[in-house]
Parts: structure tokens; C-alpha cells; sequence
């Protein structure tokens, strides 16, 4: 039984036979590892092109040419405009087996960099009316790059694979532009999951504060789901000085955000759940002495189960309702439901976890608390079996204290963690096609895998 027991487990036999299963890929895998180091310098190389040509999502136009280019040159069938600007590739292997998908985002973010690489990106656009700088300050340019090698490892093997590879590069992971669709939902939409139908996805994402050679990762709900809520106090508009004449939605709104901080401390168990509810704006008034006429704010939403997230809603409604009605002012809340848990199916992390065991050293390969952040890589989940985990991508030596976290302007990644992302997605697929072939690998989500 594994060190994170989730409530299931392989009898002794059954780990004795996915130990052997694994081992009879062990030669193909020597050869893998091989590959992926010769190509450490192509990757890095890729990486820094794509971080000093930074696009917005759904305007991965050179980025997705430069992917499509790469794929068609190493023989795959390969489709273009998925999803709006995505690229998919299939791999078909020598031998018959399982559909495995590997997924790597392609946008950029509305952030002006501030470092001094040489390669740092100098491109500028129009985002939402202001003039703002395009940066990788998350890290896809590395996914990118990663997933790219990963191709050209596993096309070097390809008449030993046994089964099919679809590699998945999409755009808009941070979000569409207002009005489009866009991300994992988009190509989702458009088919990326059928013809042929995939068995099980793995994706990895790079973290700067985690240290180059670890990997993390977490059974289970990993990433919030993450919705955005709009609230708008409508009150009267009165002069300053006379306030009583007038419904004041200024101070109404200070009530209801200090309202909102309640459902956490108060209503969400938090011995069973976690949960953020976070305003990112509020916005009201335009002179001194003017009592305006409304308010406005927005905010974000984290929750780790539908239970706590249909809670959290509820109650951002009732809260701004009723201390609005309480003043004599009007409340209208819109919640968006956004992304949701990024959920890594127990039987297939429970299966996987020797192969990373195996690439990177079993005290290099650590579970991790669950994150606040949040993933578009939960979509596919949602359908097919996902394993999605954590690279490590700060310089050894460095405390996490020490290094910018990511979408700050003075994010930066070690590239000494290439080569260990390559392997890993590598032997995930040979290893997890080995499992399926044999019989064993998870095709089927786990029952009441979101709690629904």
C-alpha cells in the first residue's frame, strides 16, 4: 500500500505484477532517458524562444506554428486550430495498446517582466484598455518545451510503443478574451478527447518555488475549482454633507466585504474543506462630496468540493442581500462558475507513483498540501482519467521565501529541471501503456470521483 492509503489498494500479488509490468519496460525506458538528455540544449533552446515571443490566450499564433512545425517533422498526424489556436499531434505506436494524452498549455499573461535575461520578452499589447507588457510569468513556455522533446523521445521509440500517443498543446489556460471561448473546455468541445478516444491524461506544471529534481503531487482534489463573483449595491445619491438624505452604497459595501469574510471563519467546515472568498476590486464614487449612486465589486472564489462550493454561493448571496436590504439599498450578485477541482483519480496516482518513484529518486517525490490555485487541466479530468503534478523549477540551494512566486513580473525558472519533466512524462505513458496492456491501468474514472 502506498504512503498517502486512500482508502483502496492492490493486493500484494497485484503490486508484485506492476512491479514486473514496469520492469519489462526498463530497457525501453534506458533508451528514453538517453534521448531526453541529448535533447536537454533543443528544449532549453525552445523555451527561451517561446518566453522572449510571449502570446495572450487564443492568440498563439507563432507558438502554435512553431509546435505544428516540430510535430509534422517528426511524422505525427497533426491538426491545427483546435480550440482556436491549439495543436494536436498523434504518435501511433508499433504495437496495439491504450490512448495516452500529455497536455501542455501555450499562453502568456498580461505582465511586464522586470528581469534581465537575455531573453526576456519585450512584447506589448492592449489588455481590458491598458497598455501592459506579455510575459510567461507562469511557466507554459516551459511546458511547451518540455512536451515538445517529449515528442521527439517518444517518436525515437516509436515502433516499441505499445499503444498511441496524443499530444495535446492548448491555448487560453489562463482564460479567454472577454466574450470567446476558450482552454481545456473549448477543445474539449471540439472532439481533443475522441477519435481516438483517450484512455488517460497526465500533465505536469513547473514551480518556481519548488526545487529543481522534486516532484509533488497530491491523490485526490489538488487545485481549487475557482469561480469569480460581481456584486452591485445600487443605494441613492445624496450631496456629502447630508448623507441621512440618501442611501450611502459605500458604506453598505464595506458591511457586505466584511460580511464575506465570515463564510470562511464562520460557515465551511473547515476541518473537512477548505474554501477562499477574496474581493479583487471595489469601485464607487468620483468626488469628495458626492455620495455616488452605486458600487461595484468583484471577487474570487476557491473551494475544494461541491458541497463547499454550493455553500460559499449561497451564502455570498444571502450576506449581500440582506445587509444591503438592512441599510435600505439593493444588492444584485452574479456568481461565474469558472474551473473546477483539478482532481487526480486515486487508483491511477496510486498506480503512477512508482514510475515517478523510479525517474526521480523515491525522497525527491513528495506529496504536497492541496493548492488554492487553480487549473484548467480539471476539464479533462472530468472525463478521463488525470494525473496532473508539480515540477520542480527553483535552483537548488534557494529557499521558496527567496524566488518570485508565479504571475509576478520577476518570475524566473531554473531550466536544470528539463530534462527530469521529459522522463517523467515519458515513462509515465511507456509504463501506464505496459499496466493497460497487462490488464491492470485504470481506463475508468473513479466512482463519485468529484463528490457529486
Amino acid at each position: 500500500m502506498n504512503k498517502h492509503s486512500i482508502g483502496f489498494g492492490l493486493v500484494a500479488s497485484g503490486c508484485l505484477f506492476i512491479q514486473t509490468a514496469f520492469g519489462q519496460t526498463a530497457s525501453l525506458n534506458a533508451r528514453m532517458d538517453k534521448t531526453a538528455e541529448s535533447l536537454e540544449k533543443k528544449v532549453v533552446a525552445w523555451r527561451r524562444d517561446i518566453h522572449q515571443h510571449p502570446e495572450l490566450g487564443n492568440r498563439e499564433f507563432q507558438t502554435a506554428t512553431k509546435i505544428a512545425a516540430h510535430l509534422q517533422a517528426l511524422g505525427m498526424e497533426v491538426k491545427t486550430g483546435v480550440g482556436k489556436t491549439g495543436v494536436v499531434g498523434l504518435l501511433k505506436g508499433g504495437k496495439p495498446g491504450p490512448v495516452v494524452a500529455l497536455r501542455a498549455d501555450m499562453d502568456g499573461l498580461p505582465v511586464t517582466e522586470r528581469g534581465d535575461l537575455a531573453f526576456k520578452s519585450e512584447a506589448r499589447t492592449e489588455y481590458n484598455g491598458q497598455q501592459t507588457g506579455i510575459m510567461h510569468a507562469c511557466g507554459h513556455d516551459t511546458h511547451v518545451a518540455i512536451l515538445m522533446g517529449v515528442a521527439e523521445v517518444l517518436a525515437s521509440v516509436k515502433s516499441d510503443l505499445r499503444g498511441t500517443v496524443k499530444f495535446i498543446f492548448q491555448p487560453a489556460e489562463e482564460g479567454a478574451p472577454a466574450g470567446e471561448e476558450g482552454g481545456a473546455k473549448l477543445m474539449i468541445k471540439e472532439g481533443v478527447l475522441e477519435n481516438p478516444k483517450v484512455d488517460a491524461i497526465f500533465g505536469l506544471h513547473i514551480n518556481s518555488q519548488t526545487e529543481v529534481g522534486t516532484i509533488k503531487y497530491r491523490p485526490g482534489a489538488t487545485m481549487a475549482a475557482v469561480d469569480s463573483y460581481a456584486i452591485k449595491i445600487k443605494g441613492k445619491q445624496t450631496h456629502g454633507a447630508s448623507p441621512w438624505s440618501g442611501v450611502d452604497p459605500i458604506v453598505t459595501s464595506a458591511q457586505v466585504v466584511m460580511g464575506l469574510q465570515t463564510i470562511v471563519s464562520r460557515n465551511v467546515t473547515l476541518t473537512d474543506d477548505a474554501a477562499v472568498v477574496s474581493i479583487g476590486a471595489l469601485h464607487g464614487g468620483i468626488r469628495t462630496n458626492i455620495i455616488p449612486e452605486e458600487t461595484d465589486m468583484i471577487g474570487t472564489i476557491r473551494t475544494f468540493s461541491p458541497q463547499a462550493q454550493q455553500l460559499v454561493h449561497r451564502r455570498i448571496n444571502e450576506i449581500a442581500t440582506n445587509i444591503a436590504e438592512s441599510a435600505g439599498a439593493k444588492a444584485d450578485v452574479t456568481i461565474n462558475v469558472g474551473c473546477p477541482v483539478t482532481y487526480n483519480d486515486p487508483k491511477l496516482t496510486d498506480q503512477m507513483e512508482p514510475t515517478l518513484e523510479a525517474v526521480a529518486g523515491k525522497g525527491n517525490v513528495k506529496l504536497t498540501p492541496a493548492v488554492t490555485g487553480a487549473e484548467d487541466f480539471a476539464f479533462y479530468q472530468e472525463k478521463v482519467p488525470g494525473f496532473f503534478f508539480f515540477l520542480g523549477g527553483m535552483a537548488k540551494g534557494k529557499k521558496a521565501e527567496e524566488v518570485a512566486p508565479h504571475h509576478t513580473p520577476d518570475f524566473q525558472i531554473d531550466e536544470g529541471g528539463f530534462v527530469l519533466g521529459m522522463k517523467s512524462l515519458c515513462h509515465l505513458t511507456t509504463d501506464y501503456m505496459e499496466l493497460a496492456n497487462k490488464g491492470v491501468a485504470v481506463k475508468e474514472l473513479t466512482a463519485n470521483v468529484h463528490g457529486k
